[in-house]
């Protein structure tokens, strides 16, 4: 099954990790498509590099930081029209751990609908941050299952699974987040269409390398954005 799975990486400023997470991505057996928002640090030309020598890596560069959300779904796109099944999320800068990559991906594939890695479920856990940080994140759950309804204990969490039915089913055309928001609304849309979801505990680790690339100001759009998702999808 891993020739029909498709993780992809999105990528800013990723040239410390890049090569080793996708080495230990392909070393399981999945196709890798790296989408690359034009990095100045030279992301892009490592991905062409890693190209040439892998035909079951691939690389999708764009001409700038156009939003998390616009990254997944031009991606989404390319793999359905490649024909996959399975389409993976996972960060390039090493924080999502590739041996949580099968138990993520075989719920997606048992539930028909949405693996998702979770911090916040039993097991789950997240190590290197601040307890700042980590009440940012837990309070933004609380606010999206309070505003959204929903039961769902990590919806922010970017490290999911999703299969061809369920994205097919959602129609990636009426996504209407670009940023980190794309997470919670892709949950959202998910159980708003029936599909299953499935959380999977992971432990979270802090980047291993290079800086993250959120800005307060993306944090407090997205938490207003959560509004505008209930209202522009009728809940």
């Amino acid at each position: 099954m891993s020739d029909r799975t498709l993780v992809i990486l999105p990528t800013y400023d990723e040239k410390d990790n890049l090569e080793r997470v996708s080495r230990e991505v392909r070393q399981l057996g999945y196709d890798v498509l790296v989408v690359d928002d034009n990095s100045p640090d030279g992301t892009g030309e490592i991905a062409d590099r890693l190209a040439r020598r892998d035909p079951h890596l691939s690389v999708l560069h764009r001409s700038g930081k156009l939003g998390l959300g616009s990254a997944y779904v031009e991606a989404f796109r390319l793999g359905l029209e490649r024909g996959y099944e399975l389409f993976v999320e996972m960060d390039a800068d090493g924080s999502h751990k590739v041996e949580h990559l099968d138990a993520i991906i075989a719920a997606a594939r048992a539930g028909g609908g949405l693996g998702l890695g979770s911090r916040y479920t039993a097991g789950g856990g997240v190590a290197g941050w601040p307890w700042h940080r980590r009440f940012l994140s837990w309070g933004a759950n609380v606010y999206c299952r309070a505003l959204l309804g929903l039961s769902i204990h990590d919806c922010t969490s970017g490290y999911r699974c999703y299969t061809r039915r369920l994205l097919e089913a959602i129609g990636l055309e009426r996504v209407i987040s670009d940023g980190y928001s794309f997470q919670i609304e892709m949950v959202y849309l998910a159980t708003r269409n029936g599909f299953k979801v499935v959380e999977v505990p992971i432990l979270f680790e802090d980047r291993v390398a290079g800086a993250s690339k959120v800005t307060r100001g993306e944090i407090v759009t997205d938490f207003l954005s959560v509004i505008r998702l209930r209202v522009g999808h009728g809940g």
